[in-house]
């Protein structure tokens, strides 16, 4: 009987542990496209529909989704076509980060950008996705879908989310 790898996976997994996290070491700007996307916590908040005030810059949350937004994993359901699908799908950079004020404080690149760790429920430090529902952070189960609905009647659906900020 041969053994295969035992060894230098236990090495692997033992120098990865001892490897501070990427988003406590690296900036967003110097972050790689997967170190990117991991960060996302996958709460789906990006992808409700939401008011500024043009006077006050005051957000007013909808429990509204966009229509690929999945209300149980809170996922895109097309993430690679979104933006040909819905144009006014902002994606994330580094320069947004820093300037969307409803970016919701517990967004994982808000913390990033601005010098903080992550929370215990983020998937990153918790090892599961299903972290960000349990600790009731995600919009799992409280949604409803925009198809159908008109813009004049969103206001009928403003909201309160945990950690709002």
């Amino acid at each position: 009987m041969v053994k295969t790898g035992t060894a230098a996976t236990e090495r692997t997994a033992t120098a990865q542990a001892a490897e501070p996290a990427f988003w406590r070491v690296k900036t967003l700007g110097q972050m790689s496209a997967a170190e990117w996307e991991a960060l996302c916590d996958g709460c789906g908040r990006c992808c409700l529909n939401k008011f500024e005030d043009a006077d006050t810059g005051e957000i007013f949350w909808t429990s509204i989704a966009c229509r690929l937004l999945d209300p149980q994993s809170c996922r895109c359901t097309d993430y690679r076509n979104r933006f040909d699908k819905v144009p006014d799908c902002i994606g994330l950079d580094v320069e947004k980060v820093a300037s969307l004020a409803w970016l919701p404080p517990t967004c994982a690149y808000r913390l990033v950008h601005e010098g903080r760790d992550l929370y215990w429920w983020h998937p990153l430090v918790s090892g599961t996705p299903e972290t960000v529902h349990e600790a009731g952070i995600s919009v799992r189960g409280r949604t409803i879908a925009e198809d159908g609905l008109e813009p004049e009647d969103y206001e009928d659906f403003l909201v309160d989310w945990p950690g709002q900020g």
